[in-house]
């Protein structure tokens, strides 16, 4: 699995994301920490990153940088999130979902 570079976290960025496949993401901090691993379906993926920017201050607190990375479909993309959430433990994740 391959994510695309670290990136501003910003609406300009999240809207040159494809939206044609599922994408794994991850909501990282200035000093590159995964703060929050998800999930965005195809057709919905600039959508749902959208939602965490508009709400990032109550709902992930000092991400400004992301990373994504596209996969076949939205079955593979949970289970490459599942992994990441149990390897790398961002904070606001909850724990072995």
């Amino acid at each position: 699995m391959k994510f695309n570079r670290t990136q501003k976290f910003t609406k300009e960025n999240i809207g040159d994301v494809p939206k044609d496949k599922a994408i794994v993401y991850k909501i990282k901090n200035a000093s590159t920490e995964n703060l929050y691993t998800g999930v965005a379906s195809r057709g919905r993926v600039q959508e749902r990153l959208m939602e965490h920017k508009i709400l990032k201050n109550e709902i992930i607190p000092g991400g400004t940088r992301f990373q994504f990375a596209q996969v076949k479909n939205k079955s593979r993309a949970e289970q490459i999130e599942k992994r990441i959430i149990k390897e790398e433990h961002p904070r606001f994740n909850k724990q072995n979902k």
